[in-house]
């Protein structure tokens, strides 16, 4: 069964990659989505098995990769609870945005080439969560971002898009470097990139003496390090690979870019597959993570931060989808913030309901595009409620998804009600350094997200209609086959918090005793020290934690409201009158222009003085350029030679002749 689920997406990609052509669009369509629809199912199976808790973890050896001396590598699949989430969050999302491309995409003329990239991109996330050794992870950690490029340019003949995916590409290959420099530091310090053996000798370093931990283990840049200080950069490598996959703060500056795909495209990849990448490997990875306190507070600092950042500058961005971009990014940081303080069943559970109403989120925003011919500005929208109902209530139940709507200490809410009030609430109880500053954060995000959220409801749908009336006139609803995987998405949306709460985070329980359905839900997958408070506590906060985040998303309802149903004049009156906080938000505090300044332009000037005095003048002029030219030089003069007039060349013999009279006549110049 997992051979078909890892595999069917690879041979849809084969099937439409090469033969697209020979089976036609329809084919090709119907072929790679038919697959997804497969391994999606098989998916839920498996994960049922987990869910209820008979299924054991195993480990699936397809074959040997690489073997160099001592060291050898198997491609083989990893099978727990963390990958049985993963499975159903990327094979049914992936499916769903199959089917939906069915019809967004239904006027492209490439189309088998859309769906194979698509399946690809699959294919290369289900190798990266079912990795059983870290090269292999590194492997599919490459094809997300190769597929990814593939996507975000795929209207290769629009140039934003091309900048898009080369932007995406060279930004995260930053991050990469740091993955990759991880990777080797873990295999000096374990000898091992194999998970489970890496895990054992993980688990044996608390028990050494001081004398061991003291030992010097890892030079790194010219720096000896004992054993801790190893662990803690190594464990900041890792996390450099996760903050450019999932777009950190000061490596998030591709995923906005990334809007210029196709929609479904933004859909998979804000969803289920890239960005989702960096937190599964932090989480995978938190054995290690765990041994390192300094690290773990890293992660809690830059995912707040990244909470923050993002949720500001979703604020005034009028692109539809941009704003649903910067809302995953700042969702994103909610679940780093969540595992840097060990929340981890927190953090996996809300990538886990985000999935799904952040992808019926980008879904429904394209069915609003299509609509409206391809329109992706807000200002440009308004009054689409009535127009294009079944899509306007779609919107509806992703945004009260994201933003939780839900009564605290109930049952009644929403997916993202359940998952982020329990990471603010793990927050609140998290013992590390920043622990306090990400619960402040994320409360302040909440309000934020929720009047960005609404904002967008209320432009979108509400209001009188800004669009010319040739663009009313044509302004109609989706397909079926575009609203199907909205509905499912909905369903997700509504229930998955509320059906999945007691095995993602435990329920309630008495303090000093960590709830069982946790323990059996996540064995053997996650860090579940005995030692980490944060598992029991988070149940136990002050009722005013309970209900700040339903404060902030009703302050935040409350204020879209009023600025842009009661007084839509008032948003514009705030703009002219904060002039410099406006244009600071709306140019998403000016990161692009700073790293312009700082690394664009540097390097442009370098490769412009190396290209025209290296290459040019010094390489080509003193080198294959010289010579060429000396060459020609020459023949030139030469050429002089040839004439063409008899009395030059009689002159030239007559000379000849004498000079060799002279030279016979003379021996002694010989």
């Amino acid at each position: 069964m997992l051979h078909l689920i890892v595999f069917l997406p690879l041979l849809g990609f084969l099937i439409a990659g090469l033969f697209g052509k020979q089976i036609g669009d329809k084919a090709s369509e119907y072929v790679t989505s038919g697959f997804l629809v497969i391994a999606a199912l098989l998916s839920w199976i498996n994960f049922f098995g987990f869910w209820l808790g008979g299924a054991e973890p195993f480990t699936v050896q397809v074959f040997n990769w690489m073997t160099i001396g001592n060291f050898a590598v198997d491609w083989a699949f990893r099978v727990d609870t963390l990958t049985a989430v993963m499975l159903i969050v990327v094979n049914t999302v992936s499916s769903l945005v199959h089917i939906y491309s069915i019809g967004y995409m239904s006027h492209d003329p490439h189309r088998p080439r859309f769906f194979a990239y698509l399946s690809l991109f699959t294919f290369a996330m289900l190798m990266l969560v079912t990795s059983d050794n870290l090269i292999q992870m590194f492997f599919g950690w490459e094809g997300v971002g190769l597929a990814s490029y593939l996507l975000i340019g795929f209207w290769f003949k629009k140039p934003s898009a091309n900048a898009a995916a080369i932007k995406a590409f060279v930004v995260n290959r930053v991050g990469d470097f740091g993955f990759a420099l991880g990777i080797c530091g873990v295999f000096v310090m374990f000898d091992s990139v194999n998970l489970d053996v890496i895990f054992a000798n993980a688990a044996s370093f608390a028990a050494d003496s001081s004398e061991a931990q003291s030992r010097i283990v890892l030079t790194f840049l010219g720096y000896d390090l004992a054993r801790d200080s190893a662990l803690t950069i190594i464990c900041l490598l890792l996390f450099m690979g996760a903050m450019g996959k999932s777009a950190q703060f000061l490596l998030h500056t591709w995923l906005p870019d990334a809007m210029e795909g196709p929609t479904p495209v933004s859909a998979l990849i804000h969803a289920a597959t890239m960005v989702t990448a960096g937190v599964f490997l932090v989480a995978r990875m938190s054995p290690i993570f765990e041994l390192s306190q300094t690290a773990l507070t890293v992660v809690t600092l830059f995912g707040a931060t990244t909470a923050f950042f993002a949720a500001t500058v979703g604020l005034v961005q009028n692109d539809i989808k941009r704003v649903i971009a910067y809302s995953t990014c700042s969702q994103l940081g909610y679940m780093f913030a969540a595992l840097g303080v060990g929340a981890y069943g927190a953090g996996i559970f809300h990538l886990f309901t985000h999935a799904f109403f952040k992808a019926l989120l980008f879904l429904g925003a394209g069915a609003v595009i299509h609509a409206v011919s391809n329109e992706q500005d807000m200002r440009k929208m308004g009054g689409l409620r009535t127009h294009i109902p079944r899509t306007y209530w779609m919107m509806i139940i992703g945004t009260v998804a994201l933003t939780g709507l839900g009564i605290p200490g109930t049952i009644i809410g929403t997916a993202g009600f359940f998952s982020k009030d329990a990471i603010i609430e793990s927050l609140y109880v998290g013992q590390n350094a920043f622990a306090g500053y990400a619960f402040w954060m994320t409360v302040i995000a909440a309000l934020f997200t929720s009047f960005y959220s609404w904002r967008l409801i209320f432009m979108t749908f509400h209001g009188k209609p800004r669009a010319s009336a040739d663009v009313m006139s044509h302004v109609h609803e989706s397909p079926n086959v575009m609203l199907v995987p909205l509905y499912v998405l909905a369903a997700g949306a509504l229930l998955a918090g509320i059906i999945f709460y007691t095995q993602f985070i435990g329920s309630h329980h008495e303090p000093g005793h960590l709830d069982p359905h946790y323990i059996d839900f996540w064995r053997n997958a996650l860090f579940l020290g005995a030692d980490n408070k944060i598992l029991e506590n988070f149940h136990h906060v002050p009722l005013l934690v309970k209900w700040a985040p339903f404060i902030m998303m009703a302050l935040g309802f409350a204020t879209a409201w009023w600025f842009y149903i009661k007084s839509p004049s008032m948003p514009v009156e705030l703009a002219r009158q904060h002039p410099g906080l406006y244009k600071f938000l709306l140019n998403k505090w000016y990161f692009d222009e700073i790293y312009d300044f700082l690394f664009v332009r540097p390097a442009m000037r370098i490769g412009h003085f190396l290209w025209k005095k290296g290459d040019g003048r010094v390489i080509d002029g003193l080198g294959p350029d010289g010579i060429s030219a000396r060459v020609l030089d020459v023949t030139r003069g030469v050429v002089k030679l040839q004439s063409g007039y008899l009395y030059h060349y009689a002159f030239a013999m007559l000379i000849g002749a004498a000079l060799l009279i002279t030279y016979m006549l003379f021996p002694g110049a010989r």
